[in-house]
């Protein structure tokens, strides 16, 4: 039987701190990683050399601050090209905030790329703080490599096509997954278990049951799907499970209400395409949008939010005792308060050549499932706010060049101005300002695309191995009635705004995030003048409850009436 092959944990260091740090290291990974410490930077850069031709992996590399700069610079970006799964991280003395020099050296490191963040060296002989900052970097990278338990198994014939969309389906219901071909060889493995009568694309599920060519039914049932929902009664139905939508259902559950969350998607919303959020209040290192959401969702659902995925809603009209919310299916949910959380999605290109070739080369939004696909390979992507940064630098760490094309004449008129530093300093990600994409194609994947100057109107095509859009936001509101307000560009008017809304819809003065619908309120992007970040989205659920509950003691029942019990979980 073949030896098993260990991921590997590397820390690079001095001399004299590297007994410590090898016997805090194997004494509680050894089990599951080969622990490789090293004093020489040239030999570890040997062992990383050696390690990707034979194919074995680094799940963490640590470098000591000690180590000279540019040895221990030149180290961690080999590392990044070498082994682009790799967390990596700089060890530096514990307080490292309190020492300018160390600070410095983490903030440099991380405001280009080299490292994700930082580990402080272990300091006693059981350094719990030490170990929570290794284990945090390992279960980041068992996620990434989607190695974690309860894994849902895709096997296609191609990448596109149903395949993609399953893919797709788990990506955003936040049901860790993993795809591979039929003709590879996991691939054949997992026909040969399903059995002869298995049809493709297949789904596996950790429990064991296959599913052959599923329909949408089935799985819908696979993510949770819902029984009767008639037969509850909620104080509070909201419609979509982004960062507003989900604060919402945390600050709306915990505050009492029966509270049920609606999304034909999956959770996060456009936040899923972020792979790296680092300026969001309490995560100093950064956090992924799906990450983000997933503990969202968790926290929402332990205090007894209930979520309804895929299905779409497709009327909110008001009723006698509230108001209606309609599904896809013909269902009906009766709630007291309704919160539109629906976001908005990035606008299409409208290159009819590059449409048919969405999943198989082109992608609008996120990279995260798609870029370990990407090695040695050129991407591009088209867009130039926030979420296109974030795509370019996560890309970088796979794709041999990522070129970011951007409309406007410089980064800056969109983007962070972290961001835009970290992708000028990033050395395989080139820039074309003041450019549109404007054609493209491939034989059954993306293999080139036009690109045009703005300035001189001149064409160029270019190869391509994959592109991703993330441009302009359309809100999700084509499904509500009339009278819920819209600006010229559809996106929801609320409070104040709605005093220029034609026909004074409310008869009271609405709430500051009420629509002309009343009790019927908007959070986060899809409102006419959001911020367009996750912070807000996520302050603006949390004040849509406030305003809930003001509502709702308008609507005050009798003394004396029964409250019906809450309904809590996946529904």
């Amino acid at each position: 039987m073949p030896e098993k092959r260990l991921p590997v944990l590397l820390a690079v260091d001095d001399a004299g701190a590297l007994d410590d740090l090898r016997t805090q290291l194997a004494r509680r990974y050894a089990d599951d990683y080969r622990i490789e410490c090293l004093s020489d930077p040239d030999e570890a850069l040997r062992l990383l050399t050696d390690m990707t031709r034979a194919g074995d992996e680094a799940a963490l590399v640590l470098v000591g601050r000690e180590v000279p700069a540019t040895t221990r610079d030149e180290l961690l970006e080999h590392s990044r090209r070498l082994q682009p799964h790799a967390k990596r991280a700089l060890l530096v003395p514990a307080g490292a905030w309190s020492n300018e020099a160390s600070a410095k050296a983490i903030l440099d490191a991380m405001g280009v790329g080299r490292i994700d963040y930082y580990v402080p060296r272990p300091a006693a002989s059981h350094d719990e703080v030490f170990h929570d900052a290794v284990s945090s970097f390992l279960l980041e990278w068992a996620t990434d490599r989607r190695i974690v338990p309860h894994t849902v198994y895709i096997v296609g014939e191609q990448w596109s096509g149903r395949a993609y969309e399953l893919r797709d389906v788990f990506q955003r219901c936040a049901v860790p997954h993993d795809f591979c071909l039929a003709d590879s060889e996991r691939g054949r493995e997992l026909l040969e278990k399903a059995g002869p009568d298995a049809r493709l694309p297949l789904m596996i599920l950790p429990d064991g049951r296959v599913l052959s060519d599923p329909s949408n039914a089935e799985l819908a049932q696979a993510a949770g799907a819902p029984p009767d929902l008639e037969g509850h009664a909620f104080d509070l139905v909201v419609v979509g499970a982004g960062p507003a939508g989900l604060s919402a259902a945390v600050y709306g559950a915990s505050e009492g209400l029966r509270t049920v969350v609606v999304d034909q998607a999956g959770i996060g919303g456009q936040a899923r395409s972020s792979s790296r959020i680092r300026n969001y209040l309490g995560f100093p290192k950064g956090v992924s949008g799906a990450r983000l959401a997933e503990r969202a969702y968790e926290q929402a659902a332990v205090f007894g939010a209930s979520f309804v995925f895929m299905h779409r809603v497709t009327d909110l009209a008001r009723a006698d005792d509230g108001l209606d919310v309609s599904l896809s299916d013909g269902r009906r949910i009766r709630a007291r308060a309704v919160i539109l959380a629906t976001g908005a999605s990035y606008r299409r290109l409208g290159v009819a050549s590059l449409e048919i070739l969405n999943g198989a080369g082109v992608f609008y939004g996120g990279t995260a499932s798609e870029a370990h696909g990407l090695r040695g390979k050129h991407a591009y992507v088209v867009g130039g706010g926030n979420a296109a940064g974030q795509a370019v630098l996560h890309l970088a760490r796979f794709a041999r060049c990522v070129t970011l094309v951007v409309r406007a004449d410089c980064l800056e008129a969109g983007m962070s101005h972290y961001l835009v530093r970290e992708v000028e300093a990033t050395p395989n990600v080139q820039l074309r300002t003041a450019t549109a994409v404007v054609g493209g194609g491939g034989e059954g994947r993306l293999q080139e695309l036009v690109l045009r100057d703005s300035a001189t109107g001149e064409s160029s095509t270019v190869a391509a191995d994959a592109l991703f859009v993330l441009i302009g936001a359309r809100p999700h509101v084509d499904w509500l009635p009339a009278e819920v307000a819209r600006d010229e560009r559809g996106f929801l008017l609320t409070g104040e705004d709605l005093a220029d809304a034609p026909g004074r819809p409310l008869a009271r003065r609405p709430l500051a995030l009420e629509t002309s619908m009343p009790g019927v309120l908007a959070a986060g992007d899809v409102r006419h003048g959001s911020v367009k970040r996750v912070a807000s989205a996520v302050g603006e659920g949390s004040i849509a409850i406030q305003l809930v509950q003001r509502l709702l003691a308008e609507q005050r029942r009798p003394s004396g009436a029964r409250t019906p019990a809450r309904a809590g979980g996946r529904i």
